[in-house]
Order: C-alpha cells, then structure tokens, then sequence
C-alpha cells in the first residue's frame, strides 16, 4: 500500500494556511464608494431582485457562485472521515473551480449525518449561490439528498461524486470503443462498487446503449441467487446469473469500471478479458489493480485512473467545472440527463479533435508524455484551455434545447 505522505511530502506545506481567499470584484476607496457598496446606496439593487428575484443573477455573485458542500461521510477512498477532515477536499475543488472554469466557489462542510436535517440545511442557505455541488456524501443517503434538493430547489444541483465520474468514464468508453472498433451495446461491462459512483456510470453506460452490466458491492455479484436484500438503487443490476468471483465476470469483459476500494484485484482477475480491455481503475488514492502490473499482464489494455500521474485520468476536474460554467452560462434551473449526456459527448469528441500545435507542447511539457488520440489519450488533459468553452457551451445548449434554462439563447 503506497504511503502518500512519503510520496508526497509536500502536500502539508501545500496546503498550510488554506487555498482560498476573497478578493473585491469593485473599489472600496473613497466615501461614495462606500456608500454604493454598503449603505445607502446598496438599497437600489436590494429593492430590484425583491420585485425580480432573477435580478440576483445581474447584480449579485449569484450567477457565478458555487457552494462546494460535503458532510464528511465519505471522503476520496477515506471513507467517513466527518465534516472538518474533508476541508481540505472542499477546499481544493473550491480552488479547481476557479482555475479551471472561473467559477467562484465556496466549502461549505456541514456537521450532520442526518439527511432530512442536513437537506433542510442546504435548502436555508441555497438562495446565495448560482449552483451546488455535492461532495463526499455516502450512498445510499446521497440519491436521497441530490434526489429531494432537486425537486425542492431551482438552481442546478448534482453530487459529483456520482455524476462527474460517470460522465468521464462514460467520455472514456466512448473513445475505447471507438479506438479499439467495439460496438458500445456489445460492450460487456462489470462494475466493482455499487456506491453512488459506481451506479451513476452503470446508468449512463446504459444510456449509452451498454446491455450486459455485472455489477459488485461488497458482498458480491449483485444477482438473483443472492439471499440479503438490495436496495432499490441496486435492484436495477440484478442478472438472473449466478456469479462467484471477480475473475468469473471479468472472463470475456470488455470494461472494467473500479470504483470501490484499492488492490482488491489480483493478476489472474483481468487476464480472461476480452481483447483490448478497458481497465478503467478509479478508486483513490490507491487504484483496484495498479497500472504496472495491469500492463504487465494485459499490454493491449487501456488504462485509466482516478490520479493525475498517469494517462487518462478519470477525474472530476474534467466534468464539475464545465458542467456548471454551462448551466451558470444558461441560467438552468437543474442539471438534467441530457446536460450530463452533452458532456461526456462533448468530452469525447474534444479528445478527437486535432491539438493547436502551442497547446500540444504545452500538454507534453505538462505530463512529459506524447499527446495523440490512442490509447494513452482518450480524453482530454485537465490544462486542455479548450475545455473551458467547448464542454461548457455544449452543456448550455443542452439546458436550453431541454427547457431547463433561463435564457433562450446563448
């Protein structure tokens, strides 16, 4: 098992102090300038957005605030670490926000375990932002959280750690197929972890056109022969098939999606998989099988990860910021299925497309590594600058063709 504080000895300095402050958009230098932030002057635009609530989106932080907010239950591959532990995660996606979308965006870590407490919390304090991304919350508390705050709320809301993996993983097999000449409903597909990830990309895979999904929690195969009861979200797994080991499934598997725990598979698990599997391991910080030994045992593989030092990283980086620059740049009042659809489109299609020579040597100078559409490149580099408006424009468009938009036109 990889000790990350050795391996990474300079995350704490990193980190030391915090990674977000709060700079003024506008000058606070004389009296008047005062006077039209603070009062009187900021009566003019209080009374507008109280007879046009919509107003908040023109002069208020509103349209381009994110709330980042997690309990703490389960964390990366920490697991339910609480509420103050995860700061950090919070923290850091505030910062990718930013960085990559220009989103402004604040952690908030509740202490609350509770679901109908907690989901009354994020309700309250809701009117501040344009958007709210769900963080580190355990399944199966979190279908029931995003599930009731979408239907009370009026922003966008998704738990990323469910949708944004899914839409990666789904950009990734995508491009597998299309590289490796597989047809996605032919696709044999078996998931390990039945949490909140693991069944969001079950679902979009399916979306996909994906038939055959094995799926695994940690008690096995989901399947009919099981004698516990699944939950509901689970039930929509169950093959009438009985199935007793990892290797089992995987024989004649042509994607792996891992999204469980690290080094749970052995060698023999992956070698009965079909011609130029896809290996999708993404649990983190320590993979389900590493990349070494996945080469060393199937070398026509394409492997993917959930860790930025190795190709195809599967990350949310790729998804979050984009998804809600498109919704914000729509105004949408939800994020729907066919936002999530536009952006794992979206990304795959970036991936194919020809690299700007500048931006090309910047990626290799970035990753010192080769950037051509194969194998090690199914989709895009997270300091791909294009992202920023090909995804987010292709998830606007789709909040606006699906009628979830405030705008009728971008």
């Amino acid at each position: 098992m990889e000790n990350l504080k050795q391996t990474y000895p300079d995350s704490l300095p990193y980190h030391q102090g915090g990674k977000l402050e709060v700079i003024p958009r506008t000058r606070v230098e004389n009296e008047h300038d005062l006077s039209l932030a603070y009062s009187p002057g900021v009566a003019v635009p209080c009374k507008e957005i109280q007879k046009n609530p919509n107003d908040a989106y023109e002069y208020t932080s509103k349209g381009n605030l994110v709330a980042v907010i997690s309990n703490g239950t389960a964390v990366l591959g920490l697991g339910d670490i609480g509420a103050l532990a995860g700061k950090p995660v919070m923290e850091g996606k505030a910062v990718l926000f930013k960085k990559f979308a220009g989103i402004n965006a604040f952690d908030i870590e509740i202490d609350e375990t509770n679901p109908d407490r907690f989901i009354e919390i994020v309700k309250a304090i809701a009117p501040t932002f344009g958007g709210i991304n769900l963080e580190d919350i355990k399944a199966p508390e979190c279908f029931y959280i995003e599930s009731r705050l979408k239907e009370i709320l009026d922003i966008p809301i998704m738990h990323d750690d469910q949708h944004g993996t899914a839409i990666i993983s789904a950009a990734g097999i995508i491009n597998g197929a299309k590289i490796t000449n597989k047809k996605i409903q032919d696709l044999k597909v078996v998931v390990l972890g039945a949490g909140g990830a693991a069944i969001a990309c079950a679902k979009i895979a399916k979306k996909l056109g994906v038939k055959e999904i094995i799926m695994f929690d940690s008690k096995g195969a989901l399947t009919t022969h099981r004698k516990d009861s699944l939950n509901g979200f689970k039930k929509d797994f169950i093959i009438n098939r009985q199935i007793d080991s990892y290797k089992e499934a995987l024989d004649g598997a042509d994607v792996l999606l891992g999204l469980s725990r690290g080094d749970i598979l052995e060698a023999k698990d992956i070698e009965g998989m079909n011609e130029n599997p896809m290996i999708f391991v993404m649990s983190n910080p320590i993979p389900e099988i590493s990349p070494e030994l996945v080469k060393k045992v199937r070398p026509d593989a394409i492997i993917a990860t959930g860790r930025s030092d190795y190709p195809n990283q599967i990350n949310n980086v790729l998804g979050f910021p984009y998804i809600f620059k498109g919704a914000l740049k729509a105004r949408a009042k939800a994020i729907n299925e066919e936002m999530k659809l536009a952006a794992a489109k979206a990304l795959a299609q970036l991936a194919q497309e020809v690299i700007p020579q500048d931006l090309k040597a910047e990626l290799e100078r970035i990753h010192k590594r080769k950037f051509e559409f194969g194998k090690e490149y199914i989709i895009p580099s997270p300091f791909d600058w294009r992202l920023k408006d090909f995804v987010s424009n292709a998830i606007a468009q789709a909040a606006i063709n699906s009628g979830v938009a405030r705008i009728k036109a971008l």
